[in-house]
């Protein structure tokens, strides 16, 4: 008898529904619509991305434009060709910073292939869009540490674990973040791989400096060579 009694007491117990509190049911309901509806966005802009990116007008005098710049570059790169860059860069600099801080719009084919590139051999023939010069190693250690991300097949991964380092840079000797760091800042051998394995490092503006073009190249300074002073620009931006 008392076995029989204990018996349908447990099952009682189980057929208990556990209570679950109000404000906890409304935070899954108002979550769950959530992402219903960023579901739905997301198929919206999928099936938008399928279709094409819509009609963009230009402006007549964007065309002037674009031709003039076009024009204008050709003429700076057979100057170029015909009298090379008088500029004499010092035995003791081995590594380059590059920061583009004109626009590309409308440029030539030349131009828009080597700031692609970005991995400057043809620094002149970019010069009016870019500024450059000689970074220390404190600049590169706080680019790497602040801004530094990893390009692993087409996805970019942020550089928090040793292992991917070694994964993918172990086989030239690079096993983690401060290797990595003395390898871009005292260019060896192997820099163009490794240099490679890192994204481009994009850069803070003020908004201020975004809308005004006054106001940005304020900012940024002009364009062009300006030797070890790129550490000042790198620590404004970083």
């Amino acid at each position: 008898l008392i076995s029989c009694t204990t018996r349908k007491m447990a099952e009682q117990e189980q057929r208990k529904i556990s209570l679950v509190p109000e404000n906890l049911l409304k935070r899954r309901k108002a979550y769950q619509a959530l992402k219903a509806t960023q579901a739905k966005r997301a198929l919206l802009a999928k099936k938008e991305q399928r279709k094409g990116k819509g009609l963009r007008f230009k402006r007549l005098e964007s065309f002037l434009h674009d031709s003039w710049r076009q024009k204008r570059d050709k003429v700076r790169l057979r100057r170029l060709e015909v009298k090379p860059h008088a500029l004499e860069l010092p035995d003791k600099h081995s590594l380059a910073f590059v920061v583009r801080i004109e626009r590309i719009d409308g440029v030539s084919l030349l131009v828009q292939r080597t700031i692609a590139r970005l991995r400057l051999k043809k620094i002149f023939s970019v010069e009016p869009y870019v500024t450059w010069g000689f970074p220390n190693l404190k600049s590169v250690r706080e680019l790497i540490l602040k801004r530094g991300q990893a390009k692993v097949k087409n996805k970019t991964i942020p550089l928090t674990d040793n292992t991917v380092i070694e994964e993918h840079l172990g086989k030239f000797g690079v096993i983690c973040l401060e290797d990595l760091i003395h390898e871009i800042a005292f260019p060896g051998k192997h820099f163009q791989e490794i240099s490679w394995f890192l994204r481009p490092f994009h850069l803070s503006v003020a908004r201020h400096a975004t809308k005004n073009r006054v106001g940005f190249l304020k900012e940024m300074g002009t364009p062009g060579y300006r030797g070890e002073r790129i550490n000042q620009l790198i620590r404004q931006l970083n």
